[in-house]
Protein backbone atom coordinates (compact mmCIF):
# COMPACT_ATOMS: atom_id res chain seq x y z
CA UNK A 1 0.00 0.00 0.00
CA UNK A 2 1.66 3.20 -1.26
CA UNK A 3 1.30 6.02 2.07
CA UNK A 4 0.77 9.57 0.84
CA UNK A 5 3.40 12.25 2.07
CA UNK A 6 1.08 12.97 4.78
CA UNK A 7 2.33 13.21 8.98
CA UNK A 8 1.54 14.15 11.60
CA UNK A 9 1.20 17.23 13.22
CA UNK A 10 0.20 19.13 16.63
CA UNK A 11 -3.37 18.19 17.28
CA UNK A 12 -6.34 20.93 17.18
CA UNK A 13 -5.03 23.86 17.57
CA UNK A 14 -7.09 24.87 20.95
CA UNK A 15 -6.20 21.74 22.94
CA UNK A 16 -2.85 22.74 22.10
CA UNK A 17 -2.47 26.23 23.94
CA UNK A 18 -1.14 25.16 26.60
CA UNK A 19 -2.00 28.09 29.12
CA UNK A 20 -3.00 30.40 26.05
CA UNK A 21 -6.62 32.33 27.55
CA UNK A 22 -9.43 31.57 25.04
CA UNK A 23 -8.82 35.08 23.97
CA UNK A 24 -5.11 34.62 22.91
CA UNK A 25 -6.42 31.20 21.01
CA UNK A 26 -9.11 33.00 18.85
CA UNK A 27 -6.19 35.65 17.77
CA UNK A 28 -3.63 32.47 16.75
CA UNK A 29 -6.90 31.19 14.92
CA UNK A 30 -7.90 34.32 13.10
CA UNK A 31 -3.94 35.30 12.50
CA UNK A 32 -3.16 35.47 8.40
CA UNK A 33 -0.64 33.22 7.31
CA UNK A 34 2.96 34.98 6.85
CA UNK A 35 5.22 34.82 3.82
CA UNK A 36 8.97 34.00 2.58
CA UNK A 37 9.99 35.45 -0.67
CA UNK A 38 11.67 32.56 -2.55
CA UNK A 39 11.52 33.98 -5.99
CA UNK A 40 11.16 37.68 -6.11
CA UNK A 41 11.73 40.63 -8.59
CA UNK A 42 15.48 42.33 -7.94
CA UNK A 43 17.13 38.98 -6.53
CA UNK A 44 19.48 38.38 -9.01
CA UNK A 45 20.90 40.93 -11.11
CA UNK A 46 19.74 40.67 -14.75
CA UNK A 47 16.79 38.55 -14.49
CA UNK A 48 13.50 40.03 -15.57
CA UNK A 49 11.16 38.04 -13.72
CA UNK A 50 10.28 34.61 -11.88
CA UNK A 51 7.32 32.41 -12.74
CA UNK A 52 5.22 29.36 -12.39
CA UNK A 53 5.82 27.80 -8.76
CA UNK A 54 6.06 24.03 -7.83
CA UNK A 55 6.43 22.91 -4.25
CA UNK A 56 7.00 19.17 -3.51
CA UNK A 57 7.82 17.32 -0.28
CA UNK A 58 10.77 14.86 -0.29
CA UNK A 59 10.65 11.77 1.01
CA UNK A 60 13.10 13.23 4.16
CA UNK A 61 10.60 15.72 4.18
CA UNK A 62 12.38 18.64 2.85
CA UNK A 63 10.78 20.85 0.69
CA UNK A 64 11.52 21.67 -2.87
CA UNK A 65 10.55 24.78 -4.45
CA UNK A 66 11.07 24.58 -8.42
CA UNK A 67 10.39 28.19 -10.92
CA UNK A 68 11.27 29.67 -14.12
CA UNK A 69 13.98 31.65 -14.03
CA UNK A 70 13.17 34.16 -17.15
CA UNK A 71 16.23 36.49 -17.92
CA UNK A 72 15.56 38.88 -20.49
CA UNK A 73 12.03 39.48 -20.69
CA UNK A 74 9.06 37.45 -18.88
CA UNK A 75 7.47 35.69 -21.63
CA UNK A 76 6.76 32.16 -21.51
CA UNK A 77 8.76 29.73 -23.42
CA UNK A 78 7.62 30.64 -27.46
CA UNK A 79 8.89 34.36 -26.53
CA UNK A 80 12.31 33.57 -24.58
CA UNK A 81 15.42 32.27 -25.35
CA UNK A 82 16.86 32.01 -21.52
CA UNK A 83 14.74 30.43 -19.35
CA UNK A 84 16.32 28.04 -16.90
CA UNK A 85 14.75 26.32 -14.31
CA UNK A 86 16.23 26.94 -10.36
CA UNK A 87 15.21 25.39 -7.12
CA UNK A 88 15.33 26.44 -2.92
CA UNK A 89 15.11 23.67 -0.58
CA UNK A 90 14.00 23.97 3.01
CA UNK A 91 14.95 21.57 5.80
CA UNK A 92 12.59 22.81 8.60
CA UNK A 93 9.41 23.55 7.15
CA UNK A 94 9.90 26.47 5.02
CA UNK A 95 11.56 28.71 8.02
CA UNK A 96 15.00 28.53 6.26
CA UNK A 97 15.43 27.71 2.66
CA UNK A 98 18.97 27.42 0.72
CA UNK A 99 20.07 29.81 -2.00
CA UNK A 100 19.27 29.81 -5.40
CA UNK A 101 20.08 26.99 -7.12
CA UNK A 102 20.57 26.35 -10.63
CA UNK A 103 19.06 22.96 -12.28
CA UNK A 104 18.57 23.91 -15.93
CA UNK A 105 20.46 26.35 -17.85
CA UNK A 106 21.04 25.59 -21.46
CA UNK A 107 22.63 28.02 -23.78
CA UNK A 108 21.09 31.36 -24.37
CA UNK A 109 19.07 30.25 -27.49
CA UNK A 110 17.65 27.41 -25.91
CA UNK A 111 14.95 27.74 -22.33
CA UNK A 112 13.37 25.49 -20.20
CA UNK A 113 9.94 26.33 -18.89
CA UNK A 114 7.33 25.06 -16.57
CA UNK A 115 8.52 23.36 -13.60
CA UNK A 116 6.47 19.90 -12.12
CA UNK A 117 7.38 17.37 -9.84
CA UNK A 118 6.60 14.07 -8.46
CA UNK A 119 7.38 12.22 -5.57
CA UNK A 120 7.76 8.46 -6.39
CA UNK A 121 7.45 7.26 -2.38
CA UNK A 122 8.26 3.83 -2.95
CA UNK A 123 11.52 4.35 -4.32
CA UNK A 124 12.55 7.87 -2.68
CA UNK A 125 13.07 9.06 -6.36
CA UNK A 126 11.67 12.79 -7.79
CA UNK A 127 11.11 13.41 -10.99
CA UNK A 128 11.67 17.19 -12.10
CA UNK A 129 9.16 17.65 -15.46
CA UNK A 130 9.57 20.52 -17.98
CA UNK A 131 8.90 22.06 -21.68
CA UNK A 132 12.15 22.64 -24.08
CA UNK A 133 12.60 24.71 -26.72
CA UNK A 134 15.54 25.47 -29.39
CA UNK A 135 14.21 28.99 -30.44
CA UNK A 136 17.35 29.12 -32.40
CA UNK A 137 16.50 26.10 -34.65
CA UNK A 138 13.30 24.72 -33.98
CA UNK A 139 11.73 27.85 -32.82
CA UNK A 140 7.28 26.81 -31.43
CA UNK A 141 8.56 23.20 -31.45
CA UNK A 142 7.64 21.71 -28.34
CA UNK A 143 9.48 18.64 -26.84
CA UNK A 144 8.95 17.23 -23.06
CA UNK A 145 11.59 16.54 -20.54
CA UNK A 146 11.99 14.64 -17.16
CA UNK A 147 14.55 14.83 -14.96
CA UNK A 148 15.23 12.59 -11.81
CA UNK A 149 16.96 13.02 -8.12
CA UNK A 150 17.64 10.05 -6.08
CA UNK A 151 19.00 12.54 -2.79
CA UNK A 152 16.16 14.71 -1.90
CA UNK A 153 16.79 17.56 -4.81
CA UNK A 154 20.26 17.83 -3.45
CA UNK A 155 21.38 16.59 -7.40
CA UNK A 156 19.69 16.09 -10.88
CA UNK A 157 20.08 13.42 -13.57
CA UNK A 158 20.99 14.75 -16.77
CA UNK A 159 17.69 15.96 -18.96
CA UNK A 160 15.49 12.99 -20.68
CA UNK A 161 13.60 13.87 -23.70
CA UNK A 162 10.59 11.82 -23.46
CA UNK A 163 8.24 13.41 -26.02
CA UNK A 164 8.22 10.93 -28.20
CA UNK A 165 6.85 8.49 -25.54
CA UNK A 166 3.80 11.04 -24.54
CA UNK A 167 2.98 12.73 -27.32
CA UNK A 168 1.96 11.83 -31.19
CA UNK A 169 4.73 12.01 -33.62
CA UNK A 170 1.83 13.99 -35.58
CA UNK A 171 1.62 16.89 -32.96
CA UNK A 172 5.42 17.68 -33.63
CA UNK A 173 4.23 21.50 -34.86
CA UNK A 174 1.14 21.44 -32.37
CA UNK A 175 1.05 23.83 -28.68
CA UNK A 176 1.51 21.52 -26.45
CA UNK A 177 3.13 21.27 -22.90
CA UNK A 178 3.68 19.39 -19.50
CA UNK A 179 1.35 21.28 -17.23
CA UNK A 180 3.24 22.93 -14.51
CA UNK A 181 3.42 22.41 -10.78
CA UNK A 182 2.86 18.83 -9.60
CA UNK A 183 1.50 14.94 -10.70
CA UNK A 184 1.09 11.91 -8.70
CA UNK A 185 1.69 8.53 -7.85
CA UNK A 186 -1.58 6.70 -7.53
CA UNK A 187 -1.87 3.76 -4.52
CA UNK A 188 -0.90 1.02 -7.47
CA UNK A 189 2.81 2.98 -7.58
CA UNK A 190 1.84 4.29 -10.97
CA UNK A 191 3.14 7.54 -11.48
CA UNK A 192 0.37 9.92 -13.67
CA UNK A 193 0.31 13.40 -14.86
CA UNK A 194 -1.26 15.50 -17.04
CA UNK A 195 -0.15 17.25 -20.54
CA UNK A 196 -1.72 19.77 -22.67
CA UNK A 197 -2.13 19.66 -26.75
CA UNK A 198 -4.39 22.82 -27.37
CA UNK A 199 -5.58 21.58 -31.16
CA UNK A 200 -6.90 18.18 -29.28
CA UNK A 201 -7.25 18.88 -25.46
CA UNK A 202 -6.07 17.58 -22.33
CA UNK A 203 -4.40 13.80 -22.00
CA UNK A 204 -2.75 11.80 -19.27
CA UNK A 205 0.28 10.30 -19.54
CA UNK A 206 2.35 7.82 -16.56
CA UNK A 207 4.49 5.44 -16.05
CA UNK A 208 4.45 1.75 -14.54
CA UNK A 209 7.78 1.34 -13.51
CA UNK A 210 8.82 4.33 -11.80
CA UNK A 211 9.62 6.25 -14.47
CA UNK A 212 11.91 3.96 -16.16
CA UNK A 213 9.48 4.57 -19.28
CA UNK A 214 6.55 6.68 -20.20
CA UNK A 215 3.48 6.39 -21.58
CA UNK A 216 0.55 7.98 -23.29
CA UNK A 217 -3.23 7.65 -22.66
CA UNK A 218 -4.83 8.36 -26.19
CA UNK A 219 -8.25 9.70 -24.59
CA UNK A 220 -8.41 13.72 -24.62
CA UNK A 221 -10.12 15.65 -22.19
CA UNK A 222 -12.38 18.47 -23.27
CA UNK A 223 -13.16 21.56 -21.90
CA UNK A 224 -9.46 21.50 -19.74
CA UNK A 225 -6.44 23.98 -20.39
CA UNK A 226 -3.82 23.55 -17.36
CA UNK A 227 -5.03 20.91 -14.74
CA UNK A 228 -4.24 18.59 -11.87
CA UNK A 229 -5.24 14.72 -11.28
CA UNK A 230 -6.02 13.02 -7.98
CA UNK A 231 -7.26 9.85 -6.77
CA UNK A 232 -10.26 9.58 -4.76
CA UNK A 233 -10.73 7.42 -2.09
CA UNK A 234 -12.45 4.98 -4.48
CA UNK A 235 -10.00 4.06 -6.76
CA UNK A 236 -11.13 6.85 -9.31
CA UNK A 237 -8.84 9.55 -10.79
CA UNK A 238 -10.16 13.35 -10.42
CA UNK A 239 -8.86 15.96 -13.16
CA UNK A 240 -9.53 19.57 -11.96
CA UNK A 241 -9.11 21.84 -15.53
CA UNK A 242 -8.60 25.39 -15.81
CA UNK A 243 -11.44 26.65 -18.43
CA UNK A 244 -10.35 29.69 -19.90
CA UNK A 245 -13.34 32.32 -20.45
CA UNK A 246 -16.16 30.08 -18.35
CA UNK A 247 -15.48 31.58 -14.74
CA UNK A 248 -15.18 28.59 -13.38
CA UNK A 249 -13.29 25.31 -12.86
CA UNK A 250 -14.25 22.35 -14.47
CA UNK A 251 -13.91 18.13 -12.71
CA UNK A 252 -13.81 14.91 -15.17
CA UNK A 253 -13.83 11.88 -13.55
CA UNK A 254 -12.29 8.25 -14.67
CA UNK A 255 -13.84 5.37 -13.64
CA UNK A 256 -11.36 3.00 -15.71
CA UNK A 257 -7.32 4.95 -15.30
CA UNK A 258 -8.68 7.82 -17.84
CA UNK A 259 -9.98 5.50 -20.60
CA UNK A 260 -13.47 7.23 -20.37
CA UNK A 261 -14.24 10.39 -18.87
CA UNK A 262 -17.37 11.86 -17.20
CA UNK A 263 -17.30 15.93 -17.41
CA UNK A 264 -18.90 17.95 -15.05
CA UNK A 265 -18.70 22.33 -14.85
CA UNK A 266 -17.84 23.59 -10.97
CA UNK A 267 -19.97 26.78 -10.52
CA UNK A 268 -18.63 27.06 -6.87
CA UNK A 269 -15.35 27.10 -7.72
CA UNK A 270 -14.97 30.15 -9.63
CA UNK A 271 -12.10 30.83 -11.61
CA UNK A 272 -10.96 33.68 -13.74
CA UNK A 273 -8.80 31.40 -16.31
CA UNK A 274 -6.02 30.34 -14.14
CA UNK A 275 -3.24 27.19 -13.34
CA UNK A 276 -4.63 25.85 -9.74
CA UNK A 277 -3.49 23.34 -7.35
CA UNK A 278 -5.46 20.44 -5.54
CA UNK A 279 -3.92 17.31 -3.40
CA UNK A 280 -4.59 14.84 -1.37
CA UNK A 281 -4.41 15.86 2.87
CA UNK A 282 -5.70 12.78 4.32
CA UNK A 283 -7.02 9.78 3.56
CA UNK A 284 -9.32 7.15 5.58
CA UNK A 285 -7.15 4.15 4.22
CA UNK A 286 -3.91 6.09 5.53
CA UNK A 287 -5.77 5.97 9.18
CA UNK A 288 -6.73 9.29 9.20
CA UNK A 289 -10.11 10.26 10.38
CA UNK A 290 -11.60 12.24 7.49
CA UNK A 291 -11.23 11.93 3.77
CA UNK A 292 -9.97 15.56 3.10
CA UNK A 293 -9.13 17.15 -0.57
CA UNK A 294 -7.36 20.79 -0.47
CA UNK A 295 -7.61 23.17 -3.02
CA UNK A 296 -6.17 26.93 -3.85
CA UNK A 297 -6.91 29.23 -6.39
CA UNK A 298 -7.19 32.77 -7.89
CA UNK A 299 -10.82 32.67 -6.24
CA UNK A 300 -12.41 35.28 -8.56
CA UNK A 301 -14.36 35.08 -11.75
CA UNK A 302 -12.39 37.80 -12.92
CA UNK A 303 -8.59 39.02 -13.14
CA UNK A 304 -6.05 37.14 -10.67
CA UNK A 305 -6.55 37.89 -7.12
CA UNK A 306 -7.60 36.86 -4.29
CA UNK A 307 -5.60 33.59 -3.28
CA UNK A 308 -7.96 31.64 -1.62
CA UNK A 309 -7.74 27.92 -0.16
CA UNK A 310 -10.45 25.73 0.20
CA UNK A 311 -11.47 21.96 1.40
CA UNK A 312 -13.55 19.18 0.79
CA UNK A 313 -14.96 15.93 2.97
CA UNK A 314 -16.75 14.37 0.10
CA UNK A 315 -14.42 13.72 -2.42
CA UNK A 316 -14.68 17.44 -4.48
CA UNK A 317 -18.29 16.85 -4.83
CA UNK A 318 -18.59 19.88 -2.65
CA UNK A 319 -15.86 22.26 -1.25
CA UNK A 320 -16.07 25.08 1.76
CA UNK A 321 -16.04 28.18 1.27
CA UNK A 322 -12.76 28.52 1.69
CA UNK A 323 -10.50 31.00 3.13
CA UNK A 324 -8.32 33.85 1.59
CA UNK A 325 -4.59 33.62 1.86
CA UNK A 326 -4.10 37.00 -0.02
CA UNK A 327 -6.35 39.53 -1.40
CA UNK A 328 -4.48 41.26 -3.57
CA UNK A 329 -2.95 40.00 -7.03
CA UNK A 330 -2.72 36.63 -7.28
CA UNK A 331 -1.77 34.07 -9.89
CA UNK A 332 -0.25 30.20 -10.14
CA UNK A 333 -0.16 28.52 -7.40
CA UNK A 334 1.09 25.15 -6.05
CA UNK A 335 0.15 23.02 -2.47
CA UNK A 336 2.79 20.12 -0.33
CA UNK A 337 1.80 19.12 3.11
CA UNK A 338 4.44 19.73 5.30
CA UNK A 339 6.62 17.79 7.52
CA UNK A 340 4.49 18.97 10.46
CA UNK A 341 0.96 18.51 8.66
CA UNK A 342 0.83 21.94 8.09
CA UNK A 343 -0.10 23.35 4.37
CA UNK A 344 2.34 24.60 2.71
CA UNK A 345 1.45 27.00 -0.40
CA UNK A 346 3.80 28.93 -2.92
CA UNK A 347 2.20 31.14 -5.32
CA UNK A 348 2.76 34.31 -7.06
CA UNK A 349 1.64 37.60 -6.32
CA UNK A 350 2.11 41.20 -6.90
CA UNK A 351 1.56 41.00 -10.70
CA UNK A 352 4.27 38.29 -11.28
CA UNK A 353 6.94 40.49 -8.90
CA UNK A 354 6.71 37.83 -5.97
CA UNK A 355 6.89 34.18 -5.81
CA UNK A 356 6.39 33.52 -1.96
CA UNK A 357 5.65 30.55 0.65
CA UNK A 358 3.27 30.24 3.60
CA UNK A 359 1.87 27.66 5.60
CA UNK A 360 -1.17 27.62 7.75
CA UNK A 361 -2.57 24.71 9.59
CA UNK A 362 -5.66 22.78 8.96
CA UNK A 363 -7.00 24.44 12.47
CA UNK A 364 -6.75 27.79 10.77
CA UNK A 365 -8.46 26.73 7.70
CA UNK A 366 -11.25 26.06 9.05
CA UNK A 367 -11.61 28.54 11.58
CA UNK A 368 -10.58 25.68 14.72
CA UNK A 369 -13.71 23.38 13.44
CA UNK A 370 -11.06 20.62 12.26
CA UNK A 371 -8.05 19.52 13.49
CA UNK A 372 -5.21 17.10 12.06
CA UNK A 373 -5.15 13.80 13.58
CA UNK A 374 -5.29 9.80 13.30
CA UNK A 375 -8.45 8.00 13.73
CA UNK A 376 -8.91 6.38 17.27
CA UNK A 377 -8.64 2.35 16.67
Amino acid sequence: MIKNAIFFMAIALLSSCGTKTLVEAKEDLNKQPEFTALFNSGMEEGISCYRIPSIVTAPNGDLIAAIDQRVPNCGDLKWSKDINVIIRRSSDNGKNWTPIEMVIDFPEGKSASDPSMIVDEVTGDIFMFYNYMNLDTEKDIYYLHVMKSSDNGKTWSKPEDITSQIAKSEWKKDFKFITSGRGIQMRSGKLLHTMVNLNSGLHLFGSDNHGKTWYFIDTPVLPADESKVIQLADGSLMINARVNGKGMRYVHTSNDEGKTWETNPVPELIDPGCNASIIRYTSKEDGFDKNRIIFSNAKSVKGRVNMAVRISYDEGKTWSEGKTVYEGSSAYSSLTILENGEIGLFFEKDGYKKNEFTSFSLAWLTDGKDSYKKAEK
